[in-house]
């Protein structure tokens, strides 16, 4: 009996640390699939799919004209695609054009009739009405020019009963909405975004970050002594790490804790809306290397039709999703060749193309939409103003180029939902696995089918009714006959 348990146990343990290995450890693949470019299926599996753009050329100092830009860490293109880029390690701001020549720089100010200069600014953005808001992180402040560069306000640290009295003040980022509420992203800042009212003056926090803990964590702060709990890490929301903001005044933002709430869209109360409708949330790869981690997420830049685009630092990709969160495609990546990158800090949409700006090289990659990310995109947004029709084709074109795009067939499927073709719908629901929508076309489908059917639907169950009574009253008869109550 006592072999018999020994040889047991020699069995089962190492079973159970295999088990217990597997439950601790994450199932993570390299999702490399030997192109540049990939998707996701529905079963998480990385599939290969045709470049969305192409890198075409390069823009630095050299191309410009100027001395090379030095550590650049944010860039904004306008409504008629002028480039703002700031280019820190020379405290400037380089404005280009749109044929990537250049146009100014802004290195300095009046202020106070004498000329004030800026110190490691990190941030830039550009109302409307071309005011450039700096965030200029060396001299703890904000600084609002006007379209011709002269001073507006200078927004310094604020005073109030919500920030801590050793508080400094360190913006990196700055976003305007339409009411020109100004919203900062400051270092060392867990409460969210710090807002400010039109006159600069501080209101409150928004749309800080849950507190993120491990149960073991929890567990054990729970049975820990005092001492032990004063020894331990504190338990504190992670900070964002940029942010950006759409026509409808909307913020977008991103957090490097790799959750999958690490992107989030805020209202004016700071409550997260964005839809998490794919497949899977959006953060960037979903399947990677163990030792590299998941995606660090470290900028996003908004476009119309709810589509956002972010930058996965850690491997120098960029994932594109629409608003319901199916990723539409990703490109990038580190390398030393045109289309790769070696430190990239800031992404933006440049009209239909896309701009990469790389910190440790100093310079802009211009990307080209490729018919196939054009097309893509253009159902998207398409489905997105109600041309149902044009996205349906559109959808159409992109699974003739793609047919590993799942969510494509439920691009199509929505489209015809909305034009009446349920039975179609149906078809188009089931090859991109989208239960819930396959359910609403499946009760519309079975609905028209009784409305169409209704008058033989009817006309069959009143005769079988008939029928019914027919055939019992006939059997009464039959039996009294006989003499026999079948009562």
């Amino acid at each position: 009996m006592v072999k018999m348990l020994t040889k047991l146990s020699a069995f089962l343990l190492p079973a159970f640390y295999f088990l217990l290995f597997i439950s601790t450890e994450p199932m993570t693949v390299r999702a490399d699939t030997g192109t540049d470019s990939y998707n996701y299926s529905f079963w998480g599996e990385s599939v290969p799919a045709p470049a969305a753009f192409q890198a075409t050329q390069l823009v630095n100092g050299a191309s410009l004209g100027i001395e090379a830009l030095r550590e650049p860490n944010d860039l904004y293109v306008t409504n008629d695609n002028f480039i703002y880029v700031i280019d820190t390690g020379n405290n400037r701001v380089v404005i280009i054009d749109k044929e990537f020549n250049m146009v100014d720089t802004i290195d300095s100010f009046l202020h106070g009739g004498k000329n004030d200069t800026f110190s490691n600014p990190r941030g830039v953005f550009v109302t409307n009405e071309k005011h450039v808001l700096i965030a200029d992180t060396g001299n703890h402040r904000v600084v609002h020019l006007d379209q011709h560069f002269n001073l507006v306000k200078i927004i310094e640290e604020p005073k109030s009963d919500l920030i801590r009295e050793d508080f400094v003040f360190q913006p990196e980022r700055v976003v305007v909405d339409n009411a020109n509420r100004i919203y900062v992203l400051a270092s060392g800042v867990f409460d969210g975004f710090m807002e400010f009212d039109i006159e600069g003056d501080f209101t409150t926090f928004i749309g800080a970050n849950r507190v993120q803990i491990e149960p073991i964590e929890y567990f054990w702060s729970r049975v820990a002594t005092r001492e032990q709990r004063s020894q331990m890490r504190m338990f504190i929301p992670t900070e964002f790490s940029n942010l950006d903001i759409n026509d409808q005044g909307f913020l977008y933002a991103t957090s490097t804790d790799g959750s999958n709430d690490s992107i989030k869209k805020l209202n004016a109360r700071g409550t997260d809306i964005l839809r998490r409708e794919g497949y899977f949330s959006p953060i960037g790869d979903i399947r990677y290397e163990h030792d590299l981690g998941p995606s660090r997420l470290t900028d996003i830049s908004v476009t119309d039709s709810e589509i956002y685009s972010v930058l996965d630092s850690r491997r120098g990709r960029i994932f594109t999703y629409d608003g319901d969160g199916h990723l539409m495609y990703m490109f990038g990546g580190l390398g030393n060749r045109l289309g790769k990158f070696n430190t990239p800090v800031a992404i933006s949409w440049f009209g239909e193309d896309f701009l990469v700006l790389d910190r440790a090289l100093g310079e802009i990659t211009v990307f080209r939409t490729t018919e196939y990310g054009r097309t893509l995109t253009e159902a998207v947004r398409s489905y997105y103003r109600g041309d149902e029709e044009k996205a349906n084709d559109l959808f159409e074109r992109t699974v003739n180029m793609n047919a590993n795009l799942n969510f494509a067939y439920s691009g199509i499927g929505k489209a015809l939902l909305r034009q009446g073709d349920y039975k179609e719908a149906m078809h188009n629901f089931e090859q991109s696995y989208d239960r819930t929508n396959y359910s609403k076309a499946f009760l519309l489908y079975r609905n028209e089918v009784l409305r169409e059917h209704f008058s033989t639907i009817m006309t069959v169950l009143m005769l079988v009714a008939v029928g019914a009574v027919s055939f019992r009253i006939y059997r009464k008869v039959k039996w009294r006959k006989r003499g026999v109550s079948i009562e």
